[in-house]
């Protein structure tokens, strides 16, 4: 087992079916032909519920420059042990008219309509309204 890098002595550990949040920053995102779309950079969870509402995927861009964040409703994501990474079931025109934002810009992650406007975008439910 690995020492965390945020609590020393707290074991990371990564079964078939957990992942330590702190592993899934990086993790290459696939579109359904194993295309390389971008990277998880973060994932948003739900306090109140204790469940992952987004993974944040960097997308675009050319080293960084013109690089947009998508806020994915985890629901979309399925883990692909083959490739190392998660896949959607989108194509990189579907991403290109998601909502997005710059790494310059703020986001009200507490704006219900913006999240409604993600989830609608994506064709699920809000992440506020799944039943546990």
């Amino acid at each position: 087992m690995a020492s965390s890098p945020v609590a020393p002595g707290v074991a990371i550990e990564e079964t078939a079916q957990l992942i330590a949040a702190a592993k899934v920053g990086g993790t290459p995102v696939y579109n359904r032909h194993a295309e390389r779309l971008g990277t998880v950079e973060d994932v948003m969870l739900d306090k109140q519920s204790g469940r992952v509402a987004y993974a944040v995927m960097s997308f675009g861009g050319f080293l960084g420059i013109g690089e947009r964040y998508h806020p994915l409703p985890w629901s979309k994501l399925r883990y692909d042990v083959d490739l190392g990474g998660y896949v959607v079931d989108l194509d990189r025109d579907q991403l290109q008219g998601a909502p997005s934002y710059a790494s310059s810009e703020e986001i009200d992650w507490t704006d219900r309509q913006w999240g409604q406007r993600v989830s609608d975008y994506y064709g699920v439910s809000p992440h506020w309204a799944q039943v546990p």
